[in-house]
């Protein structure tokens, strides 16, 4: 991909290996279709020379959720589907993701905060699943959710809309951290990636890779791929070296 896609609701702007998109879609800030497609793509397909995505938005919300009204099924088997398809671009993709939560972060919204690799929020920010009160269970939420928090505190999480303040948030290791004030997260999540840039991308992508690849194995298992990966990164390094 050569130029960001122009896609309303979305702010996509290149600053040197950091692609930094801004959710601005009003007070909620919901997501569209075609918002979820830009994303997926920037990050299976990202810009020339960008390895981090840096997620924000403008408003008093990061995300609330995202547009809903459908109701013919193969109309939302398809909705549900793309929201799948971000949801594994966010880890599987190109790009090193990191969240910027601010305000509100509802249903969808969570995920999208939430599996990214990095995650960052204000001390005022909340994380909670609405979907309840309108009598349906996120199902697609809850394929990932119960492996970030267990399956004690997805199910008290999704069955009562409970919210949860920034600390608790990264208690149950929904986030990575909770800046020290409102103000400060700017400040800290530009230090992370500062801590992020100087290193190997590949070897991001390698760590990013073996992260996802394992998460449902054993330990025996994680640890016979792991030496089969180090093997081989070992040996692909002493060939550069040697070239």
């Amino acid at each position: 991909m050569s130029n960001p896609p122009a896609t309303e609701g979305l702010v996509v702007e290149q600053r040197g290996d950091v692609l930094e998109v801004t959710i601005d879609r009003g007070d909620e800030n919901l997501l569209s279709m075609p918002m979820c497609e830009t994303l997926t793509e920037l990050l299976r397909r990202p810009p020339a020379g960008s390895r981090i995505m840096r997620l924000r938005a403008n408003g008093p919300n990061f995300c609330l959720g995202r547009d809903r009204g459908e109701r013919d099924p193969d109309a939302l088997r398809h909705q549900a589907n793309m929201l799948i398809e971000l949801n594994q671009a966010l880890q599987g993709g190109e790009l090193v993701t990191v969240a910027e939560v601010t305000g509100g972060a509802a249903g969808f919204g969570v995920g999208l905060a939430a599996l990214c690799d990095l995650s960052y929020a204000s001390p005022s920010a909340q994380f909670w699943f609405p979907e309840v009160n309108a009598g349906w269970a996120p199902s697609v939420v809850l394929a990932w959710l119960p492996r970030m928090v267990g399956r004690s505190q997805a199910f008290r999480l999704t069955a009562t809309g409970s919210r949860l303040d920034a600390e608790a948030a990264a208690g149950l290791g929904l986030i990575t951290e909770v800046a020290k004030g409102d103000e400060d997260l700017s400040d800290l999540v530009e230090s992370e990636i500062a801590a992020l840039l100087p290193h190997d991308s590949r070897t991001h992508h390698e760590i990013r890779s073996f992260l996802r690849d394992t998460a449902s194995a054993s330990v025996d298992q994680a640890y016979r791929l792991g030496v089969e990966r180090l093997t081989l990164g070992v040996l692909r390094r002493l060939g550069s070296a040697g070239s």
